[in-house]
């Protein structure tokens, strides 16, 4: 007699179908590429907004630079008998750590009564922050451009 029983010869082929018992790992395709997308969203946001800060930050030390070396002047006119003459922008930190970014110069030769010292942006400094190039501070401490720029 045949043995009909499910533990017997004869099985149902729906028995032995393998199952897993462990469920796939890794991603979709599509689940990479909505995480791709989220990834450039948010870098879009962030990168010019970093941007900006980067620029307006050198903005303000170029000015803090700007005013340091206008208070060498200051010294000099004091020590060099009341005089702006022959006077020479000293390498300052300042001047060397922003050389990439800004050039420090007389905006004419200085008079025995006047200097006029600029920070012109030059690269990328320059063309982010056109309207604000370039910065200038004089013996009586006016500083231009006035609308926006100096903080």
């Amino acid at each position: 007699a045949r043995n009909c029983s499910l533990t017997g010869a004869f099985h149902s082929p729906r028995l032995h179908m393998k199952t897993s018992t462990h469920p796939q790992q890794g991603f979709t395709l599509i689940e990479l590429m909505i995480t791709v997308a989220i990834v450039a969203i948010l870098a879009s946001i962030a990168l010019p907004n970093y941007q900006s800060h980067v620029t307006s930050t050198r903005r303000t030390t170029a000015q803090a630079c700007l005013l340091e070396l206008a208070q060498f002047m200051e010294r000099y006119y004091s020590t060099n008998n009341m005089s702006y003459l022959s006077a020479a922008l000293p390498t300052t930190e300042c001047r060397t750590n922003l050389a990439n970014h800004y050039t420090f110069a007389f905006a004419s030769t200085p008079t025995a009564t006047a200097y006029a010292i600029t920070a012109t942006a030059q690269g990328a400094q320059a063309t982010r922050d056109s309207s604000c190039t370039p910065l200038q501070v004089t013996q009586t401490g006016a500083r231009t451009p006035s609308t926006g720029c100096w903080k």
